[in-house]
């Protein structure tokens, strides 16, 4: 059982901590203390969700889905180019935390974002729910819950401490050089993700 919590909790976390559209999300929000609690408990509600979802079975569906597949892929595309040009964008006016903070949006804006990072990027179904899925999926009895709680505890962990641990950036990112050099590199893993997504 231990052994089946720790095994899930490593390879949570390896998987995780990659640069990705989500945890850039979730960062920026931990600068600039809008909604990050909201933010963190959305992140993590939803990968404790495609864990679950992968663990009892799910993974296996998805993968022999390839329609569901091309659709998740050209959807995900599509948002994280967005996104990605909306970055771009800040890069070029960014002025440090205060002008960041007079763009801030609403809560519902930022929810609608929080899901969108979560479930619209299809790497993020192949990290938890295919991947995580096929390999909790191996565990027997009792060790497949553990699994999963290791997983999910790596996501509440992460999620948590990235959104929370951003504050201790923000002198750095009272320049406006920090700012722009943040959404520039932003913009540059979505449009990869993105690209990466449709030639694949």
């Amino acid at each position: 059982m231990i052994f089946a919590f720790l095994k899930g909790l490593g390879i949570g976390a390896s998987l995780i901590v990659a640069i990705g559209a989500q945890n850039a999300f979730v960062l920026k929000q931990g600068l600039l203390r809008q909604y990050v609690l909201t933010c963190a408990l959305i992140c993590t509600a939803c990968d404790m969700g495609l864990i679950y979802a992968g663990v009892t079975g799910m993974g296996a569906l998805i993968s022999a889905s390839p329609n569901l597949l091309t659709v998740a892929k050209w959807g995900g595309a599509a948002f994280l180019f967005f996104y990605g040009a909306r970055s771009a964008r800040a890069a070029l006016k960014a002025d440090g935390l205060i002008a960041a903070a007079e763009a801030a949006r609403s809560h519902m804006a930022i929810v609608i974002s929080a899901f969108s990072f979560s479930l619209l990027n299809p790497h993020v179904y192949l990290d938890t729910v295919v991947l995580l899925g096929a390999i909790g999926g191996q565990q027997v009895g009792m060790a497949r819950s553990a699994f999963a709680a290791g997983a999910m505890t790596a996501s509440t962990i992460w999620f948590f401490g990235l959104a929370y641990g951003a504050r201790l950036l923000a002198p750095l990112f009272a320049k406006s050089a920090a700012w722009r050099i943040l959404d520039g590199l932003i913009a540059i893993v979505m449009w990869a993700i993105a690209a990466s997504l449709l030639l694949s």
